[in-house]
């Protein structure tokens, strides 16, 4: 059988019951993922921004940038935490929210001397995952977005 042949029938060569125990362990990793890390943006991090919480305000009055820059960074939280627990969304949403934590980098290792630098960053490996398993997503959601606008 050819691979051509295989891929059309569903089957792989070499792909073994343990192969798709794997593939499926990894699928359900990524759903858990998806759902801890957008409840946690959602929750833990976009909330106290948006509801101007001391523990939000006092950080982001040392980025000197004025308080729209929080709600917008909550903002953005938000809905990157909202369309992480929408599978057609989450593979966008996970790339942006890798940026966003990039950024928020940048900020502690400029504005806060690098005082947990690397919080943003481990936080970045997870959402990297997502990313990376949901990347089939990302072309999916342009496609019905343009047959939608009737392109």
């Amino acid at each position: 059988m050819s691979d051509t042949q295989a891929q059309q029938n569903g089957t792989v060569r070499g792909n073994t019951a343990g192969g798709a125990r794997k593939g499926r362990a990894m699928a359900i990793t990524v759903m858990v993922l998806r759902i801890v890390f957008g409840l946690f943006f959602v929750f833990a991090s976009a909330l106290p921004k948006l509801i101007a919480h001391p523990s939000a305000t006092e950080g982001f009055d040392e980025i000197g940038l004025g308080d729209w820059f929080m709600y917008l960074t909550g903002v953005l939280e938000l809905a990157g935490g909202i369309a992480l627990l929408i599978p057609l969304l989450s593979g966008l949403a996970a790339f942006s929210l890798v940026a966003l934590l990039i950024c928020a980098f940048g900020i502690t290792l400029t504005v806060f001397d690098g005082e947990n630098a690397a919080s943003p960053l481990l936080f970045a490996i997870p959402i990297a995952v997502i990313a990376w398993h949901q990347r089939h997503t990302v072309p999916e959601l342009f496609t019905r977005l343009r047959s939608a606008l009737g392109r």
